[in-house]
């Protein structure tokens, strides 16, 4: 294999991708059994809504989400009101990307606990991740009304309002989700992309480099940030930035594209056929088509050019 693709071609580090949220989701515990009851008596009694949810979280534990859904279900059944039992199964759901049972359930759950901030902010994801981005929205400001400091609720606000491109709004929710969740990268990093619509490219740098402070790894902050840097003919700096992003993620094609636009304003032809034809045949692998044609264009300018 060509050296250059070596040194670009990292083994991959799978990154937080919790679709939507874009943060961890958050099991409340129900009340348990206490130490020392007589667990065969509560096997020979009627099953109760508690042990039903109780036996979800563990197959949670065991990665048996089928069975987890299927304990939740049983759990709201057995006692409607029973917020849990309906909060555990939207988030059930929603990782099996359910996303309209998902939804249902997390109403179910804010039907019976109406102060449940949680639900309410999932729920909001929920429909943000099927594009029902004015519900969601109104669903967030729910959750933030009952619970301020929730820092998973400002996050898909500020996505919300990104979409709508009410930008002045969504960066005051991604600030604030970022000062309630500074562990996680993803608040700063959307910061960063707003900043980059309203054409602030030194703010939307240095959002990019908080995302980068709590993952160093963070492949698409890398990207943006390496972006910027190439606008700004900041070629040798950019150039260091696609690379990184390329390590974080080996299948991240569009750092390989953007590393050979480097190349190719550079007049690093050869360098710059190796990474756009790879650029190419990840983006055809991917089934993006696309861009797959726009590296092959700046493909054929580097062998012209040669």
């Amino acid at each position: 294999m060509n050296t250059l693709l070596q040194r670009w071609q990292i083994s991959h580090l799978l990154g937080l991708l919790i679709l939507g949220s874009g943060l961890p989701f958050m099991l409340p515990a129900p009340s348990v059994a206490a130490p020392g009851s007589d667990l065969r008596l509560a096997q020979n009694a009627a099953p109760t809504a508690e042990a039903a949810v109780n036996q979800g979280l563990q197959f949670i534990q065991q990665g048996n989400l089928n069975g987890a859904i299927a304990a939740f279900r049983r759990a709201a059944q057995l006692d409607p009101k029973m917020a849990a039992a309906h909060y555990n199964l939207g988030l059930a759901l929603r990782q099996q990307g359910q996303l309209q049972p998902a939804a249902s359930a997390f109403y179910q759950a804010t039907q019976a606990d109406p102060r449940f901030a949680l639900a309410f902010a999932n729920l909001g994801a929920a429909l943000l991740e099927g594009s029902n981005v004015a519900q969601a929205r109104e669903y967030l400001q729910r959750a933030i009304q009952l619970d301020p400091r929730l820092g998973l609720a400002h996050y898909n606000l500020g996505l919300a309002l990104e979409q709508q491109r009410a930008y002045d709004q969504a960066i005051a929710a991604f600030r604030k989700a970022a000062e309630l969740s500074p562990g996680a990268p993803e608040p700063p990093y959307h910061l960063g992309l707003v900043y980059v619509q309203q054409g602030r490219d030194n703010e939307a740098i240095a959002a990019f480099q908080q995302a980068l402070r709590v993952n160093p790894k963070y492949a698409e902050a890398l990207y943006n940030l390496g972006s910027i840097q190439f606008k700004q003919g900041k070629l040798e700096e950019a150039l260091n930035s696609f690379r990184k992003s390329a390590e974080a993620n080996s299948n991240y094609a569009n750092a390989y594209y953007a590393a050979g636009l480097v190349f190719l304003k550079q007049g690093k032809y050869k360098d710059a056929q190796v990474l756009l034809k790879y650029a190419e045949e990840l983006f055809t692998k991917q089934g993006n088509r696309q861009w797959a044609a726009k590296a092959a264009q700046n493909l054929q300018k580097a062998n012209s050019a040669q």
